[in-house]
């Protein structure tokens, strides 16, 4: 990936340049919700959840909250890139998470074509749920003007 299309802090990209919000989305959904359609069709876990997300959510005693959350951010990413929920594969927005630090959005194929068509250069993704609901919060930001030229 170009440094152009690394997602990372908020203070990191101010540093960089001029950036401008591209897109906002949000999402809320219950967790019950997604733990049902999963058990009613369990290959859901590997369409719309890519390896590394899985194998973290599946390494927590209770997965379905954290599951949940990135299923969130998903919507979320697609609502602020302004596309509907078939435009491109759910695993083409991947949530990562290294250590203790805060997660972050990864798109990958026409998820990024469609980024990168907009202008989208950074994302800041917010999760948060508690025992019946996930939500995700995602900003999309681009440059508004070359480096140089920021009023």
């Amino acid at each position: 990936m170009d440094d152009e299309h690394k997602y990372h802090n908020p203070a990191q990209a101010c540093l960089k340049g001029c950036y401008m919000i591209k897109g906002i989305g949000t999402d809320i959904i219950e967790i019950d919700r997604v733990k049902a359609a999963v058990l009613r069709r369990p290959k859901l876990l590997e369409r719309i959840f890519t390896g590394e997300e899985l194998r973290y959510c599946l390494s927590k005693p209770n997965p379905w909250p954290s599951l949940a959350a990135r299923f969130a951010a998903k919507e979320a990413a697609r609502k602020a890139l302004g596309v509907g929920m078939g435009a491109f594969a759910w695993q083409n927005i991947e949530v990562i998470k290294q250590g203790n630090q805060a997660p972050a959005l990864q798109l990958s194929g026409k998820g990024l074509f469609y980024a990168k068509q907009l202008g989208i250069t950074h994302w800041h993704v917010s999760l948060s749920h508690n025992h019946s609901t996930a939500v995700a919060f995602v900003i999309a930001e681009g440059r508004e003007q070359e480096e140089g030229q920021c009023s």
